[in-house]
């Protein structure tokens, strides 16, 4: 193991670390001003599917895009943290029957399967507010413009042009509205998984107040990246292990979605990660070793067994 790559081992263990503790204290029964009650049910449910599970790596691009600007850790967790409660409020509804009607995550009954499905939408729902709640606080950046880009920006990666409109896009190729619509997955997978990503990648430069070169730069990494993990997850579907996922294998092959893998090829996707990772490590040049961390992280998405 190199230097780089254990470094990057180490600080993606202590982000998840650190974002772990932050989600429990965010999600914990005490109420903030202006709440009547937590319902237990809700917080139990919210907690379940936020909590003891996953890498934490969109917290993490937020932390390390954050730190090229030497923007402070605890700023950048409580930013980070918003994007986790998007992203496992996106696990709660992708899995439910109307969606993609999964029995496993990270190893455990989906959600609806562990309650049911009012209570998994939500709890869904509950922790998109939240994540509002959270990117908004005073305590992420004196000045209210940044706090209102990084808002605009969350909402944006995460509605009509980002995951939300992907996810029908997703849908609608699948033929669940009727005919089958032609896919294009490039733009279907940038809305869907990239905009969520690419958004760790932009939220440090908006935290850091970057030039509009430096936020170029980790936009095109950010996009990079994205569309590097979709693939191998494409890859892990196909030829990943399910115990090792936490999930469902041969999903994607089962509802006829069209994929990177189903256009490319196996060799084909996996030469195309090849080329995004060259692209991301470009991207990253103009900020010399600081950028080091993040080209890790790359090679991490690309090469990810799990």
């Amino acid at each position: 193991m190199t230097t780089a790559t254990a470094d990057f081992a180490k600080r993606l263990d202590q982000t998840a670390e650190d974002t772990e503790a932050l989600l429990a204290k965010l999600l914990s029964d005490t109420l903030l001003p202006d709440e009547i009650a937590r319902p237990k049910r809700l917080m139990e449910a919210m907690r379940y599917s936020s909590l003891n599970g996953g890498k934490r790596l969109r917290p993490f691009l937020v932390v390390e895009s954050s730190a090229v600007f030497g923007v402070p850790r605890e700023a950048a967790l409580l930013v980070g943290a918003a994007l986790e409660c998007i992203h496992c409020y996106s696990l709660i509804h992708d899995d439910l029957p109307a969606m993609d009607n999964s029995d496993l995550r990270r190893g455990r009954p989906t959600l609806h399967k562990k309650t049911d499905d009012a209570t998994a939408i939500l709890a869904g729902d509950g922790l998109l507010t939240l994540a509002f709640d959270i990117v908004t606080r005073d305590e992420i950046h004196k000045d209210a413009n940044v706090r209102l880009l990084l808002t605009r920006a969350l909402a944006r990666a995460s509605g009509i042009g980002g995951m939300v409109g992907g996810q029908i896009l997703d849908l609608a190729g699948e033929g669940r509205f009727g005919d089958r619509e032609p896919v294009d997955v490039a733009r279907l997978q940038q809305m869907k998984t990239g905009a969520l990503l690419r958004y760790g990648c932009i939220a440090g430069a908006i935290l850091g107040q970057s030039t509009p070169k430096e936020y170029r730069a980790l936009d095109d990494y950010g996009r990079a990246l994205g569309e590097a993990f979709q693939i191998a997850d494409d890859l892990l579907d196909v030829e990943g292990d399910a115990a090792a996922l936490g999930k469902q294998t041969g999903q994607d092959a089962a509802l006829g979605k069209t994929t990177f893998v189903t256009q490319l090829g196996i060799e084909g996707a996996k030469q195309r990660v090849r080329d995004l990772l060259a692209r991301a490590d470009s991207a990253l040049s103009i900020f010399g070793p600081k950028g080091d961390v993040l080209r890790a992280a790359a090679r991490f998405v690309a090469e990810r067994r799990n």
